[in-house]
């Protein structure tokens, strides 16, 4: 079974009170799973790597033999694909976690760049975990 999750991540204050969101769809687009976590005080870069492995771990749990996971932080979506080099340290340990899970997981992987309002739930779950009221 093919799974699409869409993650995200979000810090109020940058650093400040953070959250990440996964919300996670069968290949036909029925929801499997919604996820909101609240992740105390840190970045948004944090929130993102983090959202990246809790969807590994949410897959590994629905049993997929596929993972594609979406993303709206360029950042991140390229320091996993190889396009950017990872600086921060913090940051390179966030990648060596993924990169660990991925290498014991049994489904195939690709992560991918999408545009914010294709990522809005993802979204909406982030800001829940982080705690932010949005006002609309």
């Amino acid at each position: 079974m093919k799974l699409i999750a869409n993650i995200d991540g979000a810090s109020f204050g940058n650093p400040g009170s953070s959250g990440l969101g996964v919300y996670i769809r069968d290949g036909e687009g029925k929801v499997l799973a919604e996820h909101s976590e609240h992740l105390g005080h840190g970045t948004n870069n944090r929130a993102e790597y983090m959202a990246l492995i809790r969807s590994i771990e949410l897959a590994e749990k629905l049993g997929c033999d596929e993972l594609e996971v979406r993303s709206d932080s360029q950042l991140v979506v390229s320091q996993m694909n190889g396009v950017y080099r990872i600086k921060n340290g913090d940051m390179k340990a966030l990648a060596m976690q993924v990169k660990e899970k991925l290498s014991k997981a049994h489904f195939k992987f690709a992560i991918k760049h999408v545009p914010r309002e294709l990522n809005r739930e993802a979204d909406r779950l982030a800001k829940k975990g982080a705690e932010i009221v949005v006002q609309e």
